[in-house]
């Protein structure tokens, strides 16, 4: 056997001794990777509630996420959840609609609200392509009716999400979006809260990259 003379030779002799193994076969490479999945549950954190959808509200309104949350049955009555909402926070009512027909078709004026298209510092409505139950996260795909400047302009940001897109964890979503064919986007927004940061000498400051306070409201049916 030949004895390595520096480190660089003790590393080429390790080398050598790998591709002197058999390579195996692509089913037992298969069968390898399976094994390593088997499990993967146990090294996942268990969800405080008994769904995703519960899970994602109770991550939502949680300490560590500190957004607050809603439960609607159709996506038809989120004029009139965004109204309670805005009237009990005492914001004003004049909200700009992230551009996307599933939002702009409904009947906003009907529950009082009036529409512009300002979003600086303004009320935000959007709507995320999906949710993660693990850490309270909204998915957003940019395209051309979700432009990403909706999600980080506002001052308040209030996001409709569907139950049926709430996951439990982050590689659920990106399994789910591929089985539902769902086309790669230019890019990926995960929002997890309203903007904070605590890199000035500690101090939590809300706003600091992007809305200082966030809504989310569950829909059962898009109908």
């Amino acid at each position: 056997m030949t004895t390595p003379n520096s480190s660089r030779d003790a590393i080429l002799i390790d080398i050598a001794r790998a591709l002197a193994q058999p390579l195996s076969n692509s089913d037992a490479i298969a069968d390898e990777a399976r094994a390593l999945l088997s499990d993967h549950d146990a090294a996942r954190p268990p969800l405080p509630g008994k769904s995703c959808v519960e899970s994602f509200m109770a991550r939502v309104s949680g300490p560590k996420v500190g957004a607050t949350v809603d439960r609607i049955g159709t996506i038809g009555e989120l004029p009139a959840a965004v109204a309670r909402f805005l009237a009990g926070s005492g914001n004003g009512r004049l909200v700009a609609l992230q551009p996307t027909s599933n939002l702009t078709g409904l009947n906003w004026h009907g529950s009082g609200i009036g529409l512009t298209d300002t979003i600086d510092d303004g009320l935000v409505v959007g709507l995320a392509t999906w949710g993660i139950a693990e850490t309270g996260s909204l998915v957003f795909h940019s395209a051309s009716d979700m432009p990403v400047l909706y999600n980080f302009l506002g001052a308040l940001h209030i996001v409709a999400v569907h139950a049926g897109g709430i996951v439990a964890h982050l590689e659920d979503y990106a399994a789910a979006a591929r089985l539902a064919g769902d086309p790669a986007p230019r890019n990926v927004c995960l929002i997890t809260g309203a903007s904070g940061t605590t890199d000035i000498e500690g101090s939590l400051v809300k706003g600091a990259h992007g809305p200082r306070a966030l809504h989310v409201v569950v829909f059962d049916d898009v109908r």
